[in-house]
């Protein structure tokens, strides 16, 4: 599978201009077209809607809260739209109005990838992880998470896979083969690794690196057996000893009522990301 179509969810934050480069640059790589998706998603604070004593205030108020989106918005497509023409790019911007979460999946399912970004909790945005949620769960197609802080260049040089056997895992390895096409190097890391035919096999990593082989990719398989440290950790310190630029995982959940809770593993690795993350579910 080429990339073809990939969405970048974009806002007011500053990191917006973070994940729209990565996105440019994976859709000028790949010769893709790039959509970008602003969300005007009205949510009024539990303080402001008590506040709002009669239905013309809540009114004046919510249309003034349009209006500024709306305003924000415009400069965030005046930004995509320059990006665009510098990169010489074939895309488009949507602007729409809604529950943020159910938009983004709805627009997701359109497209190859979805690029978001993580959750800043220094920030002035509200809490992202429900949109993540929604991309990941709802949507049927991979995200790329940007974190929040650094810059990043040519995602996909340098990529390490987590891999645990899963259906999950599996996943995740299929979506991210355009992405690790143009890889120097991939490094396959089972962690904490399970033998027989219930785990990872007689050889932990064996046979998906043979298949990723087969693909033409360099791939070299590792285990880490450090039962004292969690998963997500060891992923990101192996991330880090490689100068990797491309971490893929498969991603975790569990209904609870008509809400997905995150996995232990995946909650961590998008709290504490220190390099774009490729995750499907």
């Amino acid at each position: 599978m080429q990339l073809k179509d990939i969405l970048v969810h974009l806002d007011a934050t500053e990191q917006a201009a973070t994940r729209l480069a990565v996105a440019a640059q994976l859709a000028r790589e790949h010769g893709a077209h790039l959509t970008g998706l602003g969300i005007i998603d009205l949510v009024l604070p539990v303080t402001m809607a008590a506040d709002a004593s009669g239905g013309a205030v809540l009114a004046d108020l919510l249309e003034s809260m349009r209006q500024q989106a709306l305003e924000q918005a415009a400069l965030t497509q005046a930004m995509f739209e320059e990006t665009l023409r510098r990169e010489g790019l074939a895309g488009g911007w949507r602007l729409v109005e809604g529950a943020a979460g159910e938009t983004l999946a709805l627009h997701a399912r359109y497209a190859d990838l979805v690029v978001l970004g993580q959750h800043d909790p220094a920030g002035s945005q509200p809490d992202s992880t429900a949109l993540l949620e929604a991309a990941l769960f709802d949507s049927g197609r991979p995200v790329l998470v940007v974190p929040h802080a650094g810059r990043f260049g040519r995602v996909g040089q340098r990529v390490l896979v987590g891999w645990n056997a899963s259906r999950e895992s599996a996943r995740a390895v299929h979506d991210a083969l355009p992405l690790m096409a143009r890889a120097a190097g991939v490094t396959l890391l089972v962690v904490n690794p399970r033998h027989g035919p219930d785990g990872h096999g007689d050889e932990p990593g064996a046979d998906i690196a043979a298949h990723l082989a087969r693909h033409g990719l360099k791939v070299r398989a590792e285990q880490a057996v450090l039962p004292e440290v969690a998963d997500a950790d060891a992923l990101l310190n192996r991330a880090a000893e490689l100068s990797a630029d491309l971490l893929v995982v498969g991603a975790y959940g569990h209904s609870r009522l008509r809400e997905f809770v995150l996995g232990g593993v995946t909650r961590t690795l998008l709290a504490q990301m220190t390099l774009p993350v490729l995750m499907a579910h």
